[in-house]
Order: structure tokens, then C-alpha cells, then sequence
């Protein structure tokens, strides 16, 4: 697929899920998408990545603490990074089944990892394993793959 604009031609180029799990592990926030009421839902997020898989914290009494993970819900996941001016830039989407980390010694493990951004107790910790991983770069034309 290409673009053209000011700045020269863009082209769409497919990451490897390799590639696009080093992206998203690159940035410290995404977007959550999951259903609510049968409609979708999105809400932003901070993240690690850890073991191939997003890791997130939540409170009990959110959306995301009491309903989506302990229902074990298909989510997606979805992170970026976006030049507007240059028009440059990738975006990546994880899909997989977000779950509450019971285990004591793992969530507290994850725990020391992720510093939540919001304030509050955020002291559940829900791990989405990709299912599907789907990343795009937008380049120049002329870069080839």
C-alpha cells in the first residue's frame, strides 16, 4: 500500500512478529481494547513486556480487574509510535486472552517491573499472551524489505 504526501511516497511494510514484539516492548503505553455491553471498549494503558507477553496492573474494582480479566477475555492490545509531520512510523497489535496472575510469587515478580502511571492500588496484574501478532511499519517507498 502506498501514500503520497510532501515529504515523499510511504509504503506500508509487514514486521515479522519478532520485529514487532521488540517495537512494543520499546514503548511504555498501549491501548487495551475489550468488549463492554457487547460494544467495544478501549482504555490507555502503561505496559512491560515481559517473556513475550504485555503485562499490565489493574484494581479489583475496574473494568479491566473485575470483568475482563478474571472472565478471561479475548482482547487487543494495540501500541504505536507515529511521526504525523514525517509520516513515518509503526503500529502493532497483540490479540490474546488477557488473564489475572494469581500466582503470589509471579504478580509480585511483575509487580516489580511495572510502575503504574496512574495513582492508586494497582495491584492486580493481568498478562496478555499473543495469540496473534500483527505490526505494520510506515517507511519511504524506496526502503525495501
Amino acid at each position: 500500500m502506498m501514500y503520497q504526501n510532501g515529504t515523499g511516497a510511504r509504503r506500508l511494510r509487514e514486521l515479522p512478529e519478532k520485529e514487532a514484539l521488540r517495537l512494543l516492548a520499546g514503548v511504555p503505553f498501549g491501548r487495551i481494547v475489550f468488549t463492554r455491553h457487547a460494544l467495544p471498549a478501549i482504555r490507555p494503558v502503561n505496559h512491560v513486556v515481559v517473556d513475550g507477553a504485555i503485562v499490565i496492573r489493574s484494581s479489583p474494582g475496574t473494568i479491566l480487574g473485575s470483568h475482563v480479566a478474571p472472565a478471561e477475555a479475548v482482547v487487543a492490545y494495540e501500541a504505536d509510535e507515529l511521526d504525523g509531520h514525517e509520516r513515518l512510523g509503526w503500529s502493532v497489535i497483540i490479540t490474546g486472552v488477557a488473564r489475572l496472575v494469581t500466582e503470589p510469587g509471579e504478580a509480585a515478580r511483575l509487580r516489580a517491573v511495572l510502575t503504574p502511571w496512574v495513582a492508586g492500588e494497582m495491584e492486580q496484574v493481568i498478562r496478555i499472551q499473543p495469540e496473534i501478532v500483527t505490526g505494520f511499519e510506515l517507511v519511504p517507498a524506496a526502503v525495501t524489505a
